[in-house]
């Protein structure tokens, strides 16, 4: 097994391009744990993790761009008011030292159908931003990005540079259903975005179907029938849950039950609209 450790991204693209099988690392808290149990054999490793432009964020053009290797601690700490959603996410994941390797690119890198950072992507309209050496750069929408699973939208000779997130305008939440309260792959997690200007919600599912994904039906009613300057309708908020809870598509397997996963989306959905609500109601009155 060859091991690539490029310094700057062109390096990385020229790797990528002469090895497209090489398997990129960043953070490794996802491809090492395959490496140890044998889960596959790659001819090549491509280590990101000296590229320093990849640690990189910023918040010019209206767009929090953040470089695929930043950690989720600096998400933490450093965006959590620009991107509270994705923060929360961040949060749950494992333990302090591997927040400290562990990367949103590489949790996007490893498409998960669990990665507890899709969700809050989806919710808050999140683009990947990826680049091959011939091709140059490709913006591709995240709701676009998750193929199957442990499948994207990467083409062989490409590498996630970064994700741009819109900064958050209104009350973002993100929940997460685990074995147990730390350091656990999640049974089910589901995250919400209000975006009061333009009087919509987003909605992200996660470890809920063979991808990451939206409940879309559950955003058109909100968006048809939601009262922004209102206290929540009971009955609106239980039609929600059940739409979003219709959008799941899971499996059981040693984690979770289907049809655990599908109750718990459509209860994490109910709380999490009702949290955001209380937030959005609380600024509107302040």
């Amino acid at each position: 097994m060859d091991f690539l450790r490029p310094t700057t991204w062109d390096e990385a693209l020229a790797a990528k391009a002469d090895q497209p099988d090489a398997v990129p690392i960043q953070g490794g808290t996802d491809v090492m744990v395959e490496l140890n149990f044998d889960v596959r054999r790659p001819p090549a490793l491509l280590d990101l993790n000296q590229v320093a432009e990849l640690r990189e964020w910023s918040t010019a053009g209206g767009l929090c761009r953040v470089g695929a290797g930043v950690p989720y601690t600096a998400v933490i700490e450093e965006l959590g008011a620009t991107l509270p959603g994705l923060a929360q996410a961040a949060r749950t994941v494992g333990s302090p030292q591997i927040r400290n390797r562990g990367s949103v690119g590489g949790n996007l890198g490893a498409a998960s159908p669990a990665g507890d950072s899709h969700p809050p992507l989806l919710a808050a309209g999140a683009v990947v931003e990826v680049e091959s050496r011939g091709r140059g750069v490709r913006m591709i929408p995240a709701a676009e990005f998750y193929l199957g699973v442990k499948r994207s939208a990467l083409e062989p000779d490409e590498l996630i540079r970064a994700v741009h997130v819109p900064p958050a305008t209104g009350p973002q939440y993100f929940s997460k259903v685990g074995t147990r309260n730390a350091m656990v792959i999640a049974v089910c997690s589901f995250a919400l975005a209000l975006h009061p200007r333009e009087r919509r919600v987003g909605t992200g599912l996660g470890s809920a179907a063979p991808t990451p994904r939206r409940a879309i039906e559950a955003e058109q009613l909100l968006a048809a029938e939601l009262d922004w300057d209102a206290p929540l309708d009971p009955a609106l908020l239980r039609r929600f849950g059940d739409l979003c809870a219709r959008a799941a598509a899971p499996i059981d397997d040693v984690r979770g039950t289907a049809a655990y996963r599908v109750h718990a989306i459509g209860v994490m959905a109910r709380r999490t609209l009702t949290w955001a609500w209380n937030d959005h109601l609380e600024k509107r009155a302040a």
